[in-house]
């Protein structure tokens, strides 16, 4: 990160430990009305104040430790749900057979009744069949 994007201009030659004793209003889109209002608050005055001050600390410990967090069991159960009906329907992680090619879908099958025929199966195996006889003949 490059200093000068957080700070305000007469602060970017500073030293870190500088910058820690500088008012907060050197942070950049702090203004010295926000300051004020720092200071009234929390007896907020300097950078190091701020970032030494337990509602700080409190909120950016929170936030790194619900990024951590592990899924509530109902939580994990639903998303595994989720994750096998997905699957269900579209499993896009099945691997390709290596021994048996890549067939290529012809002619699109119509469309057919999904009680006799799940997932097109039938139509499918027809419309490979009939790209088959066409790559043979030509």
């Amino acid at each position: 990160m490059n200093i000068d994007t957080i700070v305000d201009k007469e602060y970017v030659d500073k030293s870190f430990r500088e910058l820690a004793d500088a008012p907060v209003s050197a942070l950049r889109g702090l203004s010295p009305k926000d300051a004020k209002a720092l200071q009234a608050a929390f007896g907020v005055s300097t950078v190091r104040d701020l970032a030494q001050l337990n509602f700080v600390r409190w909120a950016c410990a929170i936030s790194i430790l619900a990024d951590e967090e592990q899924l509530a069991p109902a939580e994990k159960a639903k998303e595994e749900l989720l994750d096998d009906a997905v699957e269900m329907t579209f499993p896009a992680s099945d691997p390709i057979s290596v021994d048996a090619g890549i067939t290529r879908i012809e002619v699109a099958p119509e469309k057919v009744d999904a009680q006799r025929d799940h997932q097109h199966a039938a139509k499918v195996e027809e419309s490979t069949e009939i790209g088959r006889e066409t790559e043979t003949t030509s």
